[in-house]
């Protein structure tokens, strides 16, 4: 399975560094940009699958970059914003219905909420194997691990 690539945007590096370091331990590529026209270019190339980013940015506001994402991506690239100014409620609101973000976060942040919010829109998606097995099989398949009677199972197929 291929590791996951999480962009990180912030104009401040000091706030890149303490969420690479949050996220180091998890195994992640992760990508860095400054400003909002190189997080653009770097979304654009790199195909992020996860974007975290402060909403006051140079060259691109935050919530303009997160509608550009959330649009091109048809909503399948999530959105972290996570920010210092855009204190309260409405721009929380605003973020998430106007502009597409998946989650909010002030800061400074709550480390486990934030992480807990990354791993799970990076979870793993269920591998299903392609051909699946006809529902006789997994009848039988589960007649043998459950060990049904073969008696039982004749009355219950008489009965059907």
């Amino acid at each position: 399975m291929a590791e996951k690539k999480i962009l990180i945007v912030d104009y401040d590096n000091k706030n890149i560094e303490n969420l690479t370091k949050l996220l180091q331990p998890h195994k992640f590529q992760l990508i860095r940009a400054s400003d909002g026209l190189a997080a653009y270019e770097k979304f654009k190339l790199e195909k992020p699958d996860l974007v975290i980013l402060e909403a006051i940015l140079p060259k691109l506001h935050g919530f303009d970059l997160t509608k550009r994402i959330y649009q091109e991506s048809k909503g399948s690239v999530p959105v972290i914003i996570v920010t210092g100014l855009y204190r309260g409620s409405q721009y929380r609101h605003e973020a998430l219905t106007t502009f597409g973000a998946s989650d909010y976060f002030e800061k400074p942040i709550d480390n486990e909420k934030f992480l807990s919010s990354v791993l799970s829109f990076l979870k793993e998606k269920l591998d299903l194997p392609l051909d699946l097995p006809e529902p006789q099989e997994v009848i039988d398949f589960l007649a043998k691990k459950l060990k049904v009677p073969k008696a039982h199972k004749k009355a219950h197929a008489a009965k059907n």
